[in-house]
């Protein structure tokens, strides 16, 4: 955790106090915190601080702001991603959103399982968001979207997020056309299941503006070729 984040009802005072247990119990067993230590907090969803512990207790760490930080930028992509296997799905959005990812769309697709979609992990999203958020000492949450129907969302909903300035690009280790490098604006990226987009799918998305690339011959896990494919594309991004 590198950031505290807080709500913003927490921050309507000069004095603002941690008092989550599990943000408490990082910060003393981890960090060892003491009055006068600094701190780095944040609100949701808004601005970013350097704070000074003011007072310590059991049930609560007061902090004061002194110096207002910037938050860091977010990718200008969009992440398209099959709905993966209920443990992997807590791993895929807390990295998704450390990385900076600006939107992400979870979305059924043939090779999903139907019982993916019932897991109680969907309701606990925006715990990992905040988890996320935090290792990146980020404040603001990406749009996060659910989609259980392949066809009507690619016919009707993805052609809307494809321009000239914004391509979209789904991963396809048969495509002949090689994974760009380095590129200098917004993308949507599509990513399919642990077996990929089956041929009718991936006809349907080139139907309906995507371009299939090619990362290799590699047959990579979805939890891992999310981080290389960012990385891939957002090299020369620093912030």
């Amino acid at each position: 955790m590198n950031i505290v984040l807080l709500d913003p009802r927490q921050t309507e005072s000069e004095i603002w106090s941690i008092t989550s247990a599990r943000q408490l119990e990082h910060l003393h067993t981890h960090l060892d915190v003491k009055a006068g230590d600094t701190l780095k907090v944040g609100i949701k969803n808004g601005k970013r601080y350097l704070t000074k512990i003011v007072e310590i207790s059991e049930t609560a760490i007061c902090v004061k702001p002194i110096q207002e930080e910037s938050v860091p930028a977010k990718l200008p992509v969009t992440l398209i991603v099959a709905m993966p296997r209920p443990k992997v799905l807590r791993r895929l959005i807390m990295d998704s959103v450390t990385l900076g990812v600006e939107k992400i769309i979870l979305l059924h697709s043939y090779r999903v399982d139907k019982s993916y979609w019932q897991t109680p992990f969907l309701q606990q999203l925006d715990q990992y968001v905040t988890l996320g958020l935090e290792q990146a000492g980020d404040t603001i949450a990406p749009q996060i979207e659910i989609y259980k129907r392949f066809k009507p969302f690619v016919e009707d909903v993805l052609p809307t997020m494809i321009s000239d300035n914004k391509p979209a690009f789904v991963a396809h280790p048969y495509a002949e056309k090689v994974m760009p490098f380095a590129i200098d604006h917004a993308c949507t990226l599509l990513i399919g299941p642990e077996g990929g987009y089956i041929p009718y799918e991936i006809d349907l998305l080139r139907k309906n503006g995507c371009q299939a690339v090619s990362l290799g011959s590699r047959i990579i896990r979805t939890e891992t070729v999310i981080p290389y494919v960012l990385g891939r594309l957002f090299s020369v991004s620093t912030t």
